[in-house]
């Protein structure tokens, strides 16, 4: 048991009780499941054949959201089971880019003409958005809720943090150079003005995106294996 200290409060117990420090990682757990069930509601309509283009891209773009939702979230749970400092930051960057998404998603729905705007997902978006802006005021406005996560990272993370990180790394990483390497390829056709017959120039520019792609991966895999295991000095101990 931990034995309380002057003020009566035990000293395994983050300042200022626990309710405030465990709501930003239970919101990510939430979105964890909420993204878990997105993929496995809307995956059956990318097979329908008569949804407007409009929705398709919607729902793809829905579908890529929340596999990196999931990835991600995943990653902030180890952080925050493991009382990482890295935590908050962390956190408030994926609120952050997670708010930008629902706006640009319900922009988009508002904008296209193929959608009925109703009054009930609107709510759903903006207590979306209220949930996640309260709990980054938690943790940039309260420090007694950040300092719940006290580990410097002096400590290696758990295996299941790195692997996790790993696996997103790959993810974004793949992603980001599929992209660069497509953007590349087709820049290179047209500069080239390459044959196009029966496809050329579309594979080359493929291709290179599958190239792109390959490096991405290894190296955003590298990157966030090494980023996440990367310790920190503890404190009172000066290099020389």
């Amino acid at each position: 048991m931990a034995e309380p200290d002057l003020l009566g409060t035990p000293s395994g117990t983050p300042p200022g009780g626990v309710g405030p420090a465990t709501l930003p990682p239970v919101w990510v757990g939430v979105n964890i499941v909420l993204a878990v069930y997105g993929i496995w509601s809307a995956w059956p309509a990318t097979y329908a054949y008569d949804i407007p283009d409009s929705a398709l891209y919607l729902i793809y773009a829905g579908l890529v959201a929340d596999v990196v939702n999931i990835l991600w979230g995943l990653y902030l749970v180890g952080l925050a089971v493991s009382e990482s400092a890295r935590f908050p930051r962390n956190f408030m960057v994926w609120q952050i880019v997670n708010i930008i998404w629902i706006v640009l998603r319900e922009a988009y729905v508002l904008v296209a003409p193929d959608f009925v705007v109703t009054l009930p997902p609107l709510l759903y978006a903006a207590g979306e958005i209220a949930i996640g802006v309260v709990c980054i005021l938690l943790l940039r406005r309260r420090p007694e809720t950040a300092s719940a996560y006290s580990n410097t990272g002096s400590e290696p993370p758990p295996l299941i943090v790195s692997v996790i990180a790993g696996f997103l790394g790959v993810v974004i990483g793949g992603a980001l150079g599929f992209g660069a390497g497509l953007g590349l390829g087709i820049f290179i056709s047209e500069a080239t003005d390459m044959s196009c017959f029966e496809g050329a120039c579309g594979f080359f520019a493929f291709f290179m995106g599958l190239g792109g792609m390959l490096v991405g991966a290894i190296a955003g895999g590298i990157f966030a294996i090494w980023r996440t295991n990367r310790r920190k000095a503890a404190p009172g101990i000066v290099k020389s």
